[in-house]
């Protein structure tokens, strides 16, 4: 029964910490846009994947001997 007195505010204090934290990042607006990052790393500009050419080795080239 005496951990009962220890647990019960503890959870207590846990919940209300992330209620807390919760409301204040809402506040300050971080869950406003939560697709346009996802979009932007699809959508970059800068970002350019060039293809990896892969030179045949003789051996692989079907040259006979």
């Amino acid at each position: 029964m005496n951990i009962i007195y220890f647990l019960l505010p503890l959870a207590l204090l846990l919940g209300f910490g992330f209620a807390a934290a919760f409301i204040f990042s809402s506040w300050r607006g971080q869950f406003d846009d939560l697709e346009t990052p996802a979009h932007r790393l699809l959508l970059e500009a800068d970002l350019k994947i060039e293809p990896i050419l892969v030179q045949k080795s003789d051996s692989q080239k079907g040259t006979t001997k």
